[in-house]
């Protein structure tokens, strides 16, 4: 099918593109295979495999338990290569550990200890489920106001309801950067000065960010954030999330889950807690090490790569599959269900489509095009720069303009799959 934008727009920009060798820096086994969902689980990297095995024959196989003189401190370094080159803070502000859930647990315990005589809480309505589920559960048991701001499915918080909902009376804010179903961006900056205006925080989701998005948390007055791995920056599934804490706040948190990878002088084996000064106070326990280790040859490439280089990939890969929408996927139905222009946005964007499931479903086993659905009836779609082409984005919305337009994904089943 052909209209609207020339496939050749599109080869001449991967002619033009100063990202392309990067992908072959990542396992491709099915060329013909459109992956546009690397906003939930990015690709494997070629050096992590050989990273790896590296691990587990000679430093676990033949190092054994000496081996940890070298591992036991990999999760700061990582939080310091992160800092540097991903999320605009400082060394000693931020460390790989545990999953998001738990660092957001962690994190959102230790600041609402820190505020006493405030009660209440502010969340997005329309955040990410854990998020969600995580504050009301901490909220529940110290019989705070969990106060849910609503936000629109697409455009994402507007700032004018956070503004009139900041009082005096709230602990803290917890808000993603970066909405997981429409990509709405949020201004942290303005965000953070708002908060600050009532002497209180905000705890920032950087998963949907993280890798794609120029992050600047000490520029931006950021105090806590938290955020996974295993999305733009590849590091696979279930690898270990980030946590920070701006250095002078430090101090002043502890964090409710006591581990002896936060004590001082840990191998003292001490009879009470006594929490280290600096960003390990909010580590727990022994890191999955190898989940761990994979995150080292993925950060490489993003490092390499540079963060503002992938934004400016990001856009250009977004405004292409915006503008195919509009010219090929309107007339059947389709709606945008993500903020235009690209830069109010993440690297995804959605779509809405009343049967969506079905032709999520239909795209995968019939026309190899790999993307997810989000309730109510959005279509997600998530290139990523390091390794996607533009000519992908092209086939993939002529692929979603053919399965739509024969109709053939009726034949599909309604009902939800465990994983969408």
């Amino acid at each position: 099918m052909t209209g609207g934008i020339p496939r050749t727009v599109a080869e001449e920009l991967d002619a033009a593109d100063p990202l392309a060798e990067f992908r072959k820096r990542f396992v491709i086994s099915d060329p013909e295979l459109i992956y546009l969902d690397g906003n939930s689980l990015g690709r494997l990297p070629a050096d992590t495999p050989d990273l790896l095995r590296a691990v587990v024959e000679e430093g676990w196989g033949g190092g054994l338990v000496r081996s940890w003189e070298r591992w036991i401190d990999w999760g700061a370094r990582l939080g310091d290569r992160l800092a540097e080159h991903v999320l605009g803070a400082r060394p000693g502000e931020v460390v790989v550990s545990d999953s998001t859930s738990v660092n957001l647990y962690k994190l959102a315990g230790a600041a609402l200890g820190a505020a006493p005589g405030r009660g209440t809480v502010l969340i997005d309505a329309e955040d990410f489920p854990t998020n969600r589920y995580v504050m009301q559960g901490l909220a529940d048991q110290r019989g705070l106001r969990l106060r849910r701001l609503p936000s629109d499915l697409d455009g994402g918080l507007d700032l004018d309801v956070l503004r009139s909902a900041l009082d005096e009376d709230v602990a803290l804010v917890v808000l993603s950067l970066v909405s997981y179903r429409s990509g709405a961006l949020v201004d942290m900056a303005r965000v953070n000065e708002l908060a600050r205006s009532v002497g209180t925080r905000v705890l920032w989701d950087l998963s949907h960010a993280a890798g794609v998005v120029p992050v600047d948390l000490a520029a931006d007055g950021a105090d806590l954030a938290v955020g996974c791995t295993y999305k733009y920056l590849n590091g696979g599934p279930g690898s270990p999330a980030f946590l920070y804490v701006r250095r002078a706040l430090q101090s002043r948190l502890r964090q409710p889950v006591w581990g002896w990878f936060g004590q001082r002088e840990q191998f003292r084996m001490g009879p009470d807690y006594d929490p280290v000064p600096g960003i390990e106070r909010f580590l727990v326990s022994t890191p999955p090490l190898l989940s761990l280790a994979a995150i080292e040859p993925a950060l490489a490439l993003v490092e390499e790569a540079g963060v503002a280089r992938i934004r400016a990939k990001g856009l250009r890969l977004g405004r292409l599959a915006d503008d195919l929408a509009d010219a090929w996927l309107t007339p059947l139905g389709f709606r945008a269900a993500s903020p235009r222009p690209p830069e109010r946005r993440g690297a995804h964007l959605s779509l809405r489509h009343p049967d969506a499931w079905r032709i999520c479903r239909a795209l995968a086993a019939d026309a190899k095009v790999v993307c997810d659905y989000r309730v109510p009836d959005r279509l997600r779609i998530g290139p990523s720069p390091l390794y996607t082409r533009f000519t992908e984005v092209w086939d993939a919305l002529s692929r979603i303009r053919e399965v739509a337009a024969e109709g053939t994904y009726v034949s599909r089943p309604a009902d939800l799959a465990r994983v969408t």
